[in-house]
């Protein structure tokens, strides 16, 4: 792609976020969800792959459905109430579809059907930026909104989707499908606490961006797509296959590591509010999501790929790949546990 057009759509999908970010009225964070969305399809098409331009109409007949209903519900909010503010969605009706709207946009359960579908025609740097920025301003709109939903809706979709997000990922065989599910259920985790504390929502968000990147980047430089490739990784890059093991029980959520923090507070927060029953049903889901990660750990690190040649270290090239994202990014999913105190007393 040209580099000033790509320069153009990326600038694009900043200030379409930015725009949602900062609008107070209905009309201007519809019109920055619908920039994201137009500067994010070329992005997703620029290989000409019969399976990336599929995964891109796909993706673009979701999100135009999901701006049509955040239009309606505004519509409708102002024509019941008179006011265009987004902290004035008053009306039950309104503030409803607007949530079913918002889910189908970032691909909550059950309206999840197109998020692994269109993950799995896109190259990993596409895929990268549509699992996490494009997640960025439905969620300021949910998190503005939250208290005028009703709460029982919320804690359906968040139970939904952790349960879809685990179920989902443990038959697949594609990684790319794989991290979609996943997503959906980390999804979950985040909405069915933003009634209750918002910051913790947000909390979990960066944490996701954070392990996420670091999965999707260990995979474009390891040019791995599918479980059966990831056992050639540790005779390629021994010190990448321990560390992308590591990230991947992180998106898992097992302590010591940095996905760890958002789960443990989250569940806190739940048995704080009186809530025994999500409290149960949410850690029994993170176990399912635990066994898909587990099974990608073992194809990586505990298996030998069948190969025909003697020598244990096939001869290695010298990657033209930028590695310091990745390092960073990695750094950040294994070792932020130890922040917890801080961030706790910045969430509170």
């Amino acid at each position: 792609m040209n580099p000033y057009v790509l320069a153009i759509l990326l600038s694009s999908l900043g200030l379409g976020t930015t725009l949602t970010f900062a609008s107070s009225h209905w009309l201007l964070a519809w019109m920055g969800l619908e920039i994201n969305t137009l500067a994010i399809t070329p992005l997703m098409a620029q290989h000409h792959h019969p399976r990336a331009v599929e995964a891109t109409t796909k993706y673009f007949l979701t999100q135009a459905t999901a701006a049509a209903m955040i239009l309606f519900a505004s519509t409708t909010n102002a024509w019941m109430t008179g006011e265009w503010s987004i902290n004035d969605l008053s009306n039950p009706i309104a503030s409803t579809m607007f949530m079913a709207a918002l889910a189908l946009k970032i691909g909550l359960a059950p309206m999840h059907f197109w998020m692994p579908e269109v993950l799995q025609g896109l190259d990993l740097t596409t895929g990268l930026i549509l699992s996490t920025w494009q997640k960025l301003a439905p969620f300021a709109l949910m998190i503005q909104t939250a208290q005028t939903i009703d709460p029982l809706l919320l804690t359906l979709l968040g139970i939904t989707s952790t349960l879809v997000g685990g179920w989902g990922g443990l038959n697949q065989t594609q990684l790319r499908k794989i991290l979609a599910y996943s997503s959906i259920a980390h999804m979950g985790w985040m909405i069915i606490i933003i009634q209750y504390a918002p910051q913790l929502t947000l909390v979990a968000l960066g944490t996701y961006i954070i392990m996420t990147s670091a999965a999707f980047l260990t995979l474009k430089m390891s040019f791995t797509t599918k479980i059966n490739t990831l056992a050639t990784t540790w005779s390629k890059t021994p010190i990448l296959a321990s560390t992308t093991a590591l990230v991947l029980l992180s998106l898992g959520g097992l302590p010591p590591l940095t996905g760890f923090l958002p789960k443990w507070l989250i569940l806190q927060e739940l048995t704080k509010q009186d809530l025994p029953l999500i409290v149960t049903v949410m850690a029994l889901t993170a176990l399912i999501s635990l066994y898909f990660y587990l099974r990608l750990c073992y194809a990586m690190t505990l298996t030998i790929s069948p190969n025909t040649t003697n020598s244990i270290t096939p001869w290695r090239t010298q990657t033209t790949q930028i590695s310091l994202p990745l390092a960073l990014f990695t750094t950040t999913a294994l070792g932020l546990l130890p922040m917890t105190p801080t961030i706790m007393m910045l969430t509170t």
